[in-house]
């Protein structure tokens, strides 16, 4: 098995933190890596993608187990693309309930920030203070 790569070089190669490739392992998305006889980690290639894997699936906003689950899907490709379409679909329904959200919050914004004259109270701080003010439900 070749172990090529220290903590230090997975960590420049994907971006991730050392602290955090440490968290990965200790959850079980990274396998032990190699240990030198100082102690040093050492990961193999596949560990080193895998960590890429990993990186890219938190940047797209999966969460722990979902990532674990396309993991697991990732060795079995007879029944990885359904399954793992299902979870893509449940991201992408939250990824627009989200936005929807911080659309009704850009437009409650605008909307103060419009209602704002110097002669009159100020309407930021009246729809702060009264939720019942507030245009949409945010």
């Amino acid at each position: 098995m070749n172990a090529d790569y220290s903590i230090g070089e997975m960590s420049r190669q994907t971006g991730v933190k050392i602290t955090t490739i440490r968290f990965y392992e200790s959850i079980g998305l990274l396998g032990r890596p190699f240990r030198t006889n100082g102690g040093q980690r050492r990961f193999s290639k596949v560990e080193a993608d895998r960590l890429k894997f990993v990186a890219h699936a938190r940047e797209l906003g999966f969460g722990m187990d979902e990532i674990r689950s396309l993991l697991d899907l990732s060795s079995d490709p007879v029944r990885a693309c359904a399954k793992a379409d299902s979870i893509a679909v449940a991201r992408l329904a939250e990824v627009e309930d989200r936005i929807r959200k911080l659309q009704d919050l850009r437009t409650e914004l605008q909307t103060m920030i419009k209602g704002c004259s110097p002669d009159r109270p100020c309407r930021i701080i009246a729809t702060l203070a009264d939720h019942g003010l507030c245009h949409t439900k945010h």
